[in-house]
């Protein structure tokens, strides 16, 4: 990967964008997947799995605390394996988890469930302010000795291993579900039942991807009683038949491109992406969003993956929306929103205040920078389109998802003379989960501008 300015200014297409993208794999699943593969007796192997800041930090995590990481860029597999050490087998390590809120949780939660040892975690000073509490709690409800080196319930943390109890134990994880899916990863480890009872509400399509792919490594299925109360049975090892386990393509990432053809025209090829329901990624959610903001989606005439493109003189609407359950989109559409026709209303993002940055407020601020009407509430904003002010320069404090749909707005041609217009703050930033982003995008540009065909 090329090294990115501080500063970089975005060229806006003047042609229809036109062209194929390969998706890398999902941050969600491959995290969870390289988790699963390590307590697994025997090698498994990640195959179309992702590579960036998250993903590295998983992997270097696991292999500190006594695993076997083999990884292969260049063919996007990652080889997990046991064997050599083997859980616990590291009796005092430090972790760091960076600004990982996944790696955070999930690694908080197998530390605790380790047979013995002294696990130190610590992140980056934004990682300490983020949501922890509820788990720490729920681990400690399981007989986790777990202690807070700083301010109670936040990083950083030191876990005196003795593995988990078990038995009934309950979780608000309205703040964040990777907390109930931490619990759901580690709970067939405890030495008797979890009886999981959830206060509060959850982004459920992750803890479903989080259930379902436990399923795929040998778990199974997790009992639902009551309502929300959730019943996990102990003694049942992870397991991975055949020895390989496919990631499926970023749904997440996909967002971006799918906005692409409504900010430069044209259409893209997205291969590898799973429709609404087909996956295990509740974030394709976002495709039906962008249908109903004017973009046709077809299925690809070769094989698995869709097609997004729109069409000349078609509308692109504004609309309302509720991202509760596939946030991390919502700042995709809020980025495009000023070239909507009339107001768009996003809610259920209350949540996203405590990710990598309070993203409700950025997006609000960055937004009225342009010239936006902004309306920010706790859970929501509106945003009515005014005419963007050219010369402006987006802060991304830090978070991969701000650089990357203000990169998409940015292709917009609004100066009509194929200048820049807009300039991203920090677009490396982006390695967090699409280190390839910007010149991926470049490469879009410079196809469109070629003969076609």
């Amino acid at each position: 990967m090329s090294v990115l300015p501080d500063l970089l200014p975005i060229t806006p297409f003047t042609r229809p964008v036109r062209g194929e993208v390969t998706l890398p794999g999902s941050k969600s699943l491959t995290n969870r997947a390289l988790l699963l593969a390590a307590l697994c007796e025997q090698p498994v192997t990640l195959t179309g799995a992702l590579f960036s800041e998250d993903t590295e930090i998983m992997a270097e995590a696991l292999r500190r605390l006594g695993f076997t990481v083999i990884a292969n860029e260049a063919g996007k597999t990652l080889v997990v394996s046991n064997q050599r050490q083997g859980f616990g087998s590291q009796l005092s390590v430090d972790l760091f988890v960076g600004l990982a809120g996944t790696a955070a949780r999930f690694l908080t939660a197998l530390c605790a469930a380790a047979p013995r040892g002294i696990y130190r975690l610590d992140g980056v000073r934004q990682m300490r302010k983020r949501p922890m509490k509820a788990l720490i709690n729920a681990l400690r409800a399981l007989g986790a000795d777990i202690r807070c080196t700083g301010e109670d319930g936040f990083f950083p943390i030191e876990i005196h291993a003795r593995g988990l109890l078990g038995g009934p134990v309950s979780i608000d994880a309205s703040e964040s579900s990777q907390m109930l899916s931490a619990l759901f990863l580690v709970a067939p480890l405890a030495q008797s039942s979890v009886e999981i009872s959830l206060t509060g509400g959850v982004r459920w399509p992750f803890v479903q991807m989080t259930a379902r792919l436990m399923e795929d490594f040998g778990q199974p299925p997790v009992a639902r009683r009551k309502g929300d109360v959730f019943f996990i049975v102990p003694g049942v090892r992870y397991a991975k038949h055949g020895g390989t386990h496919a990631i499926e393509s970023d749904a997440t990432a996909a967002s971006y491109f799918l906005a692409l053809p409504l900010v430069a025209g044209g259409e893209m090829a997205l291969p590898g992406l799973k429709e609404p329901g087909k996956g295990l990624q509740g974030d394709t959610a976002f495709i039906d969003v962008m249908q109903r903001a004017g973009l046709a989606v077809t299925t690809l005439d070769r094989g698995s993956g869709l097609n997004a493109r729109l069409a000349q003189g078609s509308p692109r609407r504004g609309l309302t929306q509720d991202f509760s359950n596939f946030s991390d989109t919502f700042l995709t559409l809020a980025a495009i929103a000023p070239l909507l026709d009339g107001p768009t209303r996003i809610t259920g993002i209350a949540h996203t205040r405590k990710q990598e940055t309070d993203r409700v407020a950025g997006m609000a601020r960055e937004l009225k920078k342009l010239g936006q009407d902004v309306v920010e509430e706790q859970d929501a904003l509106t945003i009515t389109p005014r005419p963007l002010l050219a010369g402006q320069t987006i802060e991304t404090y830090g978070d991969h998802r701000f650089a990357m749909s203000f990169g998409i707005l940015g292709c917009h041609d609004l100066l009509q003379n194929g200048r820049s217009w807009l300039t991203i703050k920090d677009p490396a930033c982006c390695a967090k989960t699409f280190p390839h982003f910007f010149e991926l995008l470049e490469s879009l540009r410079l196809k469109s501008l070629q003969p076609a065909n």
